[in-house]
């Protein structure tokens, strides 16, 4: 059935067919490289790549599971590069690895009449002039699913982290990391040309977390007509989430200097965090996503604070149905 919408911003009448509007019909599977993200973390600055994958059951459950890691230490992995150039102790520096997986329940899943902007484009419009112009958009009422969820999963990430901030930071010295004899690490050394320079100190944290917390998730999928326009389409998917953050393990290991062991145990943690992130993607085979999150993670007391953005390209989807009819001659 043809409708009438109105474009913005001159108010221009258009005449348009809905070729469907089926919030539920979305793919099942989607799968992405993650060819760069960056992290600020107090731990550790870091940026590199990954892959992303997003199972959706019916209307009853997602499950997600994620992995990224530093390209090199110097694109980018902050502290294990300034470990490997400044660091006065013995420690192989980590490199700066993330893993989490976890899945969401849908307490209510139901949709809500709504509206969405179109972008109105005709195909023969030139590009330069597409690119310089506002282009307009009709509102085109349509479904608008919403999902209520209950997240839960675990997350594990190792990493090296700058020891000497740390301490300065907790009120703590080099003195404070001793040894099972008692003594502790020095505060300076004097150098092959006579100089007196600071002691640096580096170590590696490895955590294990679990989380869980709410989401809420915005999923359209319309595609419609226009009779002096090209076809257009809104197939986003986005969910923003709250989560809460436990470490029940979360292990410094000891700092090695000349052949022994400086215990870190005078370096305080924090086993309890929070983030804050939104999640992106488009009901198509193959397409892109973004997400960001900000919080703090558990991690060493002071040095938890984390902002994240990412973006996925290519991501490939598919609803997992091979199956086709067949007729007996």
């Amino acid at each position: 059935m043809s409708q009438v919408a109105f474009a913005q911003t001159e108010k221009e009448a258009v005449v348009f067919d809905e070729l469907y509007d089926e919030p539920y019909a979305i793919n099942k599977l989607f799968i992405g490289f993650l060819p760069f993200y960056g992290e600020v973390f107090a731990t550790n600055v870091n940026a590199g790549f990954g892959l992303e994958a997003h199972y959706y059951h019916k209307k009853q459950f997602e499950i997600n599971a994620h992995f990224r890691k530093t390209y090199s230490s110097k694109f980018f992995d902050f502290n294990r590069e300034l470990a490997l150039t400044n660091s006065s102790v013995s420690n192989t520096p980590e490199i700066f690895n993330y893993y989490e997986f976890g899945g969401t329940y849908h307490i209510k899943d139901f949709d809500v009449p709504s509206t969405t902007k179109i972008f109105l484009h005709k195909k023969n419009t030139p590009r330069n002039r597409w690119a310089s112009s506002v282009p307009q958009y009709a509102e085109v009422p349509g479904k608008l699913r919403k999902v209520y969820g209950v997240r839960v999963g675990s997350i594990i990430w190792n990493s090296t982290t700058d020891l000497s901030r740390t301490l300065e930071k907790q009120g703590l010295t080099n003195a404070d990391l001793v040894t099972s004899e008692g003594i502790g690490l020095p505060q300076t050394f004097v150098d092959a040309n006579g100089q007196t320079q600071n002691f640096n100190v580096f170590g590696n944290l490895y955590t294990a977390n679990v989380y869980v917390g709410g989401s809420i998730s915005l999923i359209r999928n319309i595609a419609v007509s226009f009779d002096t326009y090209e076809q257009g389409l809104d197939d986003g998917m986005l969910t923003m989430f709250l989560d809460v953050m436990v470490a029940p393990a979360l292990t410094l290991d000891p700092v090695v200097y000349n052949g022994e062991d400086y215990l870190t145990n005078a370096v305080k943690t924090k086993k309890i965090g929070f983030r804050a992130g939104i999640d992106g993607r488009f009901n198509r085979t193959l397409s892109w996503s973004y997400g960001g999150e900000v919080g703090y993670r558990p991690s060493l007391e002071g040095r938890g604070f984390f902002a994240l953005l990412k973006v996925s390209f290519p991501v490939f989807s598919s609803n997992l149905d091979n199956k086709v009819e067949a007729f007996g001659k």
